[in-house]
């Protein structure tokens, strides 16, 4: 059960970073940092100093990290050698947050048994944006199976486990890096719930994965829309509260529905939408019994799109790296773009190329550490 005494030790996104302190130590430190540093000292609640980081700030991994009471003091901080990634405490569970785009997750290192540290239910209170942590889902690095590096697993903020997720894979790269204390380009063989996937970091950091063959067939999506191109959805009709949507079903080992506009609308706007009231009809439209992930996609030109998404189990996100991949493989099956495109997310662009010679998606895109912390269970 997760608590009120969830116990947060260090923030290093790409601007700050908060570090547990005693109360000498926190005076010392605050003097010779910079005049936007801060102190919180209420009583009974998270208690930690923020500072910016900069050039010279040590490697995570080798921090000397605290554990903060639920005092109104600092001066009970007890601190440890060692590293942060490497801690093994009963009862407590360790963890990064990471996101990719805004798309955030809880990253989990799982490596030591094949079932998941937390249950779903765990995970819908983690993920809970008031009392909780606050994520889209919560992703497990896990032992690899059948000759791969690892086994992803993940489940949504909403309980529900989903078979992979593009923004989460990337973060899940950037994990597995820092555990292994890799550096530079790295690739890696991932298992997941949609079959094998191949994330490789660059050398500039972002992290291109190969996201295998989208699959058209409409059974397999799946979704109860008839066949309307071989034996794909393409551009088919599709009612929703009344209003008929042109639709594309693509799923990238997770179920998409793909759509460009309306009867009313053949090109969207998809700023004006109002997404927490037309997503969830779609996400539980009877015609999808998997329910769904659903883009609403703006075309600016071939090579640029942008999109909207409402994802299924965790609601309208930031960014949706499947979602981006279905959304160029759509919009090739309907003759809007090219194969290679930037999509715009709420959160951030990604590069996204489906490629004729192979028939396998890339998808290129940053993710990034939020914080490291500890919190009981």
């Amino acid at each position: 059960m997760v608590t009120g005494a969830a116990k947060f030790l260090l923030s290093a996104g790409a601007d700050h970073a908060a570090l547990c302190l005693s109360s000498a130590q926190s005076n010392a430190f605050l003097s010779s940092s910079s005049p936007s540093s801060s102190a919180s000292l209420q009583p009974n609640r998270l208690q930690f100093v923020v500072v910016n980081v900069s050039s010279n700030f040590p490697n995570p991994r080798s921090l000397r990290l605290c554990s903060a009471a639920m005092s109104s003091s600092l001066s009970e901080v007890k601190s440890s050698s060692i590293p942060f990634l490497d801690r093994k405490e009963t009862d407590i569970l360790h963890f990064v947050k990471y996101h990719g785009l805004g798309n955030d997750f809880i990253l989990v290192d799982n490596r030591d048994s094949t079932v998941p540290k937390i249950t779903s239910e765990q995970a819908v209170k983690l993920c809970d944006r008031n009392f909780g942590i606050g994520a889209d889902g919560v992703i497990f690095a896990l032992p690899g199976i059948n000759g791969t590096d690892y086994t992803m697993r993940i489940f949504n903020s909403d309980g529900s486990e989903p078979e992979m997720c593009g923004n989460g894979i990337r973060c899940l790269a950037r994990f597995i890096s820092e555990l292994e204390n890799s550096q530079g380009k790295q690739s890696y063989t991932i298992h997941t719930g949609a079959g094998l996937i191949i994330p490789e970091i660059q050398e500039d950091g972002q992290v291109r994965v190969d996201m295998g063959e989208p699959i058209l067939k409409a059974p397999d999506v799946p979704t109860r829309l008839v066949p309307n191109k071989d034996q794909s959805v393409v551009k088919s009709k599709l009612d929703v509260d009344g209003v008929s949507w042109s639709a594309t079903c693509v799923s990238m080992g997770n179920p998409h529905c793909v759509v460009f506009g309306t009867d009313l609308s053949e090109n969207l706007e998809v700023d004006e939408l109002n997404l927490g009231e037309i997503g969830p009809k779609f996400e539980h439209h009877f015609m999808f019994p998997a329910r769904t992930n659903t883009e609403f996609v703006q075309v600016f030109s071939p090579t640029h799109l942008k999109m909207r998404v409402w994802e299924r189990g965790a609601g309208a996100t930031l960014a949706c790296g499947t979602g981006a991949c279905a959304v160029v493989v759509a919009a090739v099956l309907e003759g809007r773009a090219g194969r290679a495109c930037r999509v715009d997310l709420p959160g951030g662009p990604l590069q996204i190329e489906w490629r004729e010679e192979n028939n396998h998606v890339y998808m290129t895109g940053p993710a990034e550490v939020v914080f490291y912390g500890s919190v009981p269970l």
